[in-house]
């Protein structure tokens, strides 16, 4: 069976743009057709300056999150990074193979480098991170990784890493392939819709996240920015804030965004419509969510389990890329000979 590994990182509460663009479909096909791995990535969220207090936060939360979209502990595995020795074991030995001018090439350092800098400097992580997610990857024999267009350049370099270690050591580790979702990729930002909604971005107004109260969505929809014009027409170059709605319709309702253009006479019916789906969409998951926050002791159960059985998986493969690259076996008999 293919083997499928996916992460959310608690650098922020999660958005309507996580579940459409990835959680959704990890619950509704991903579980149910491979031996999928879900993880909340909590140690990349240590590349940037953050509140400690708030990564345990968010790390429970997504955690939570990741259970009341639908996952199921008895069809996948739900656990956190950090719960898994084996990831930081791997991450240094990839480091050993992967170049500084390819962590210097990746597109998401140069940009969370250059705000890191305003703020007296990054840190050193995050220009290694990636070799990290490519660990993340590489543990479990992964086949195939679900990604957007922001992501596929990490999966490239983990198939890189790779091949590299496979040539130089011998035969270690799968190569994967990033499968890019088949709708909702990408949900931009309500009010710059050029921008990706971003759990990172804590702007507010233009994301909506999965825990807002309804009223809330209905109010950040409805002042969602769109474009000159009146006619409700489907174009992502001219018209990015219209077509950002009817993307966001045709997701929550299974239908398409050119089809619904035809539909409505008017910005005010859209943006009703469209909150309103939204909030359809959402209240499932904020009430499992609710259900969830009653019995922590559930949740703590789930990742406790989780990680054993994820530790399983990843340790051979970590042991013998150990072994490959020259290290002596901790339960080696080592005698010096004078």
């Amino acid at each position: 069976m293919t083997r499928v590994f996916s992460g959310v990182k608690p650098t922020g509460h999660l958005t309507l743009g996580n579940y459409l663009g990835a959680m959704r479909r990890w619950a509704a096909v991903d579980q149910h057709q491979a031996d999928a791995l879900f993880c909340v990535v909590d140690l990349h969220a240590l590349t940037v300056d953050h509140d400690p207090a708030r990564v345990r936060r968010l790390s429970r939360q997504a955690a939570t999150l990741l259970l009341a979209t639908g996952l199921d502990p008895q069809l996948c595995t739900v656990f956190v990074q950090s719960h898994v020795d084996e990831h930081a074991r791997l991450s240094y030995l990839l480091e050993c193979v992967a170049t500084d001018g390819e962590m210097r090439r990746m597109i998401q350092y140069k940009e969370k480098a250059a705000r890191e800098r305003e703020r007296g400097g990054s840190v050193l992580s995050l220009l290694t991170y990636p070799v990290l997610m490519a660990a993340d990857i590489l543990a479990y024999g992964t086949d195939e990784v679900p990604v957007g267009d922001d992501q596929a350049q990490h999966v490239e370099l983990a198939r890189d890493v790779a091949v590299r270690f496979n040539q130089r050591y011998g035969h270690t580790f799968v190569v994967p392939r990033a499968t890019p979702p088949k709708v909702a990729a990408r949900v931009m930002n309500l009010q710059e819709p050029l921008s990706k909604m971003g759990k990172s971005d804590d702007t507010g107004p233009g994301i909506v996240y999965l825990l807002d109260e309804p009223d809330v969505v209905r109010k950040k929809v409805m002042r969602a920015m769109t474009d000159s014009g009146r006619d409700v027409v489907y174009d992502r170059t001219a018209r990015p804030g219209l077509a950002n709605l009817l993307e966001i319709l045709a997701a929550c309702t299974g239908g398409n965004p050119e089809a619904l253009s035809g539909v409505y006479e008017s910005y005010g019916a859209l943006k009703k419509d469209t909150a309103e789906a939204v909030v359809e969409v959402l209240r499932p998951v904020q009430e499992r969510h609710k259900e969830l926050c009653v019995d922590p002791g559930y949740v703590e159960g789930v990742l406790r389990d989780g990680a054993q059985k994820a530790r399983a998986m990843a340790r051979p493969t970590v042991d013998a890329a150990y072994g490959a690259i020259g290290l002596l076996p901790a339960a080696a008999d080592i005698s010096v000979t004078v």
